[in-house]
């Protein structure tokens, strides 16, 4: 792992914003000059991992790129709770693009400021999991087709959350939307089907793809900061848990996102022209359930008589995820 986590020994003081590490140790967050992106006032719903992903990343790439950003960002939470008519949180030049053609759009972008003689500029895509994996994935396989100078992130909260919190190709098995309903023989999303878009990006062999969480805001900063580092289609995949979809409390969702590591669940980890360099190792292996209970959209699983099966199908889901990246700490040393 390229960023080592920082370890606080001391509680209750007045170290805000970790100042008094050392500056190369720093959050971007900590720096009193940072771009501040995405300011207050925005209607993000209470505990948003979304909001809180889009300020690290875009204030991030603000720092890597010496404030030269275009933002370009897809119809969803973000866009809607950002952007309410006439008024807009956003402090650097950013677009609003149609639900599916960020990429495109993006693409658009990065194309014009290399006709005006400006390579410096550089350009972010963004869209949550509908906008990216089902609406817009055609232009993003386009764009990582062609190669195009882009970072394109997704904030996937595993479910359209804007319009109700239906299901998309990245919601997980067996949980509860409101197009997947906790009825029937097999309750909640199915088995076998959505994408993995990480790695459906990876087949591309694009230079960079990495994926993120909110629980690890530093690796989220360092993973952005190094995929400005390359030219070419980038792709950041962040889980930023949305506790109205999800059924769970504002205040749990740093730890949700950190159990959906420790699982094993979302695995975290970079990886370079299609292959993984490196894995970001589970501390102390959890077992799903201790995921799957703080959630209501997971409710139906326990207490039931199918729920046993379906968790230990999901445990089998995250024991192929530890073996497959080396997650495990003695796995990812040896």
């Amino acid at each position: 792992m390229a960023v080592q986590p920082i370890k606080f020994y001391q509680t209750g003081s007045f170290a805000v914003g970790n100042r008094l590490l050392d500056p190369d140790q720093r959050s971007v967050q900590s720096d009193a000059d940072r771009a501040n992106s995405i300011s207050s006032g925005h209607r993000a719903c209470q505990g948003c991992g979304e909001a809180l992903g889009a300020r690290y990343a875009l204030d991030a790439a603000m720092r890597a790129t010496n404030g030269q950003l275009i933002a370009v960002n897809a119809t969803g939470c973000l866009e809607v709770f950002s952007t309410p008519f006439p008024e807009t949180s956003w402090r650097i030049p950013w677009i609003h693009s149609l639900f599916g053609n960020a990429p495109a759009v993006a693409t658009g972008v990065a194309a014009a400021m290399r006709a005006k003689g400006r390579p410096d500029v550089r350009v972010v895509g963004q869209g949550g999991d509908g906008g990216t994996v089902d609406i817009g994935f055609a232009c993003l396989s386009g764009m990582f087709e062609r190669n195009d100078d882009v970072l394109y992130i997704c904030y996937d909260n595993e479910a359209y959350m804007n319009t109700g919190v239906q299901r998309s190709g990245a919601t997980p098995p067996a949980a509860r939307t409101n197009t997947t309903p906790a009825v029937g023989p097999e309750p909640g999303n199915v088995f076998g089907q959505g994408k993995n878009a990480p790695l459906i990006a990876m087949a591309h062999e694009i230079p960079y793809v990495a994926t993120a969480t909110v629980a690890g805001l530093r690796d989220l900063e360092y993973k952005v900061r190094r995929a400005m580092e390359f030219r070419g289609a980038r792709y950041l995949h962040v889980l930023v848990p949305c506790p109205l979809g999800w059924g769970s409390a504002s205040c749990d969702t740093i730890k949700i996102a950190r159990l959906a590591e420790q699982t094993g669940l979302f695995p975290v980890f970079e990886a370079e022209h299609g292959e993984v360099v490196s894995s970001t190792p589970i501390r102390k292996r959890v077992p799903v359930q201790e995921y799957l209970k703080l959630q209501a959209r997971y409710a139906h699983l326990f207490g039931t008589p199918y729920g046993a099966e379906v968790i230990t199908r999901l445990q089998a889901r995250a024991d192929r995820n530890i073996a497959r990246f080396g997650l495990l700490e003695t796995e990812a040393a040896s």
